[in-house]
C-alpha cells in the first residue's frame, strides 16, 4: 500500500464506525495468533499489537471495549 495515495486527514464518523467494523470482522475471522503492524506517521513510527491472549502484566481494563 503507497501511503501517498492515501487520503489525508481524520476519519469521518462513518468512516470510523466502518473501521471499527472491519477490525472487529478481520480479528473473529482471520487473526491466528497474533499481528504485529507498525506504519509510520510524521510523529515517528506508530505500532499495533493484536492478539488473542491478553499480554502477560497487561490489566484488561486498560483495553477500552467496541
Amino acid at each position: 500500500m503507497d501511503p501517498s495515495q492515501e487520503p489525508a486527514g481524520r476519519l469521518s464518523d462513518e468512516e470510523f464506525r466502518q473501521f471499527l467494523s472491519m477490525l472487529r470482522r478481520y480479528l473473529h475471522h482471520d487473526l491466528d495468533q497474533w499481528e504485529l503492524l507498525v506504519t509510520q506517521s510524521d510523529y515517528g513510527p506508530l505500532y499495533a499489537v493484536f492478539a488473542n491472549k491478553l499480554p502477560e502484566g497487561w490489566p484488561e481494563e486498560m483495553f477500552r471495549p467496541f
